[in-house]
């Protein structure tokens, strides 16, 4: 299985390299140890794998998908429904289709090189819009993460569902923790998006579209669903 590349799939689309090249530079060696750390402080991703419950058949897109990690779990949870992911960093794709190849799920799961901001499942997958996309702890390290909303709206099948989980305002920590939070996430480039609720509000208005949103954690994190009208 190779990674399929949205600049091949999109030949006249300017592919946005220096993306590309960044993320590869902080993950190169980072994607080994990955999913061992992270365990531990992205919090929220299994609970939003446990509320997706696609239809059977229905097609699952995750936006920053990684190692592959919640396209793995998704597909064992949900081996009816059919699993993509985009992601910028060309290292992490290559850690993640390693672990679908040694989870067997080959048949289930695809994943390509694509930018999250301009993407076009149809001519990278060559599917029909989705019936959810997930977004699990990206938007805080994309610079244009409205652009990313933006993008995924537009893509859903109508009466789809987008999933969101990412870092929260930690509003309801010890602000000692939440400074020390707040510092370590700088080190990585991440950014809390401190406007994401009325970002979404805002979209699930434009398009007629059911919100629901949720502070868990203390406010560590933040998740959303945002549904579209059929």
């Amino acid at each position: 299985m190779t990674i399929v590349s949205e600049a091949e799939a999109r030949p006249d689309a300017t592919w946005r390299a220096d993306a590309t090249h960044r993320m590869n530079r902080m993950y190169r060696w980072q994607r080994f140890i990955y999913d061992a750390t992270r365990r531990y402080y992205l919090l929220g991703r299994d609970q939003l794998i446990a509320e997706l419950k696609p239809a059977p058949g229905a097609h699952v897109l995750e936006i920053g998908c990684g190692t592959g990690r919640n396209l793995i779990q998704s597909a064992k949870r949900y081996p009816s429904a059919r699993f993509f992911g985009i992601d910028v960093s060309t290292e992490m794709l290559t850690t993640a289709l390693a672990a679908i190849k040694r989870h067997r799920l080959d048949s289930s799961i695809r994943v390509a090189h694509g930018d999250a901001t301009d993407f076009d499942p149809a001519k990278i997958f060559t599917i029909d819009a989705p019936d959810h996309i997930v977004i699990s702890y990206a938007l805080s390290m994309i610079p244009d993460w409205k652009g990313v909303l933006n993008e995924a709206v537009t893509r859903l099948k109508p009466g789809g569902q987008l999933h969101i989980v990412d870092f929260g305002n930690q509003e309801r920590l010890p602000a000692s923790a939440r400074r020390l939070l707040l510092h370590w996430l700088t080190l990585f480039d991440v950014t809390p998006r401190r406007e994401l609720q009325d970002a979404l509000v805002t979209l699930a208005e434009r398009h007629q579209a059911q919100l629901t949103f949720k502070r868990p954690f203390r406010g560590y994190a933040q998740s959303a669903v945002l549904t579209l009208k059929k």
